[in-house]
């Protein structure tokens, strides 16, 4: 098997986990290389393996390895009042895919400012966005409102649209001219 149809076929078995969530059988495996002996799938398997892109258990059952963004997930843990703690599964969590809906539409932008501190939304910060249709009322969103940038809070208040700041300090935002919005917030990343 050359490179270029192993990264191929390893690109193929990537896409068939992201859009179905789960691992292809090695009946899939056949079909979305367009193998012919289930020898040709074992072997693929293997070298896989030993890349570390996936990992088989003793009954043969393929798991994502890091390379697909995969980190446990545990469980719960209680901000409130401490409690037990018990190992809930022992299932995995993809962090592009919980963030990441439509990466072709989906971008990064780091915070700068303190508008939004009291929605947690803080200067460094990293925030998630994508590019979609009309906000609805609430959603935070990035805007162009007369001709400057700026992350808020969408509201619509009978016919009036204007941007809300998570911030006592900051006054709300009625356009004088222009309110385009670019993106909507869908998720924050802080690195500690």
């Amino acid at each position: 098997m050359s490179e270029d149809n192993y990264i191929n076929y390893k690109n193929k078995i990537i896409g068939f986990y992201r859009k179905n969530r789960r691992m292809p059988g090695y009946k899939e495996i056949m079909a979305l290389a367009g193998f012919k002996s289930k020898n040709a799938v074992f072997k693929l398997i293997n070298r896989l393996v030993d890349d570390e892109v996936v990992d088989k258990d003793l009954s043969g059952k393929l798991t994502p390895m890091k390379i697909f963004g995969e980190v446990p997930f545990l469980g719960l843990v209680e901000a409130g009042i401490p409690t037990m703690a018990e190992e809930m599964s022992s299932e995995t969590l993809n962090i592009d895919e919980y963030l990441v809906k439509n990466k072709d539409s989906t971008y990064l932008l780091e915070v700068k400012g303190d508008s939004m501190i009291d929605e947690g939304i803080k200067e460094g910060d990293l925030v998630v966005v994508e590019r979609r249709g009309e906000a609805k009322d609430g959603d935070i969103v990035i805007a162009e409102v007369d001709g400057g940038w700026t992350m808020k809070y969408f509201k619509r208040k009978g016919g009036l649209v204007y941007l809300k700041p998570a911030n006592k300090n900051y006054s709300p935002i009625y356009p004088q001219y222009d309110l385009k919005v670019a993106a909507i917030v869908k998720g924050v990343i802080r690195k500690y």
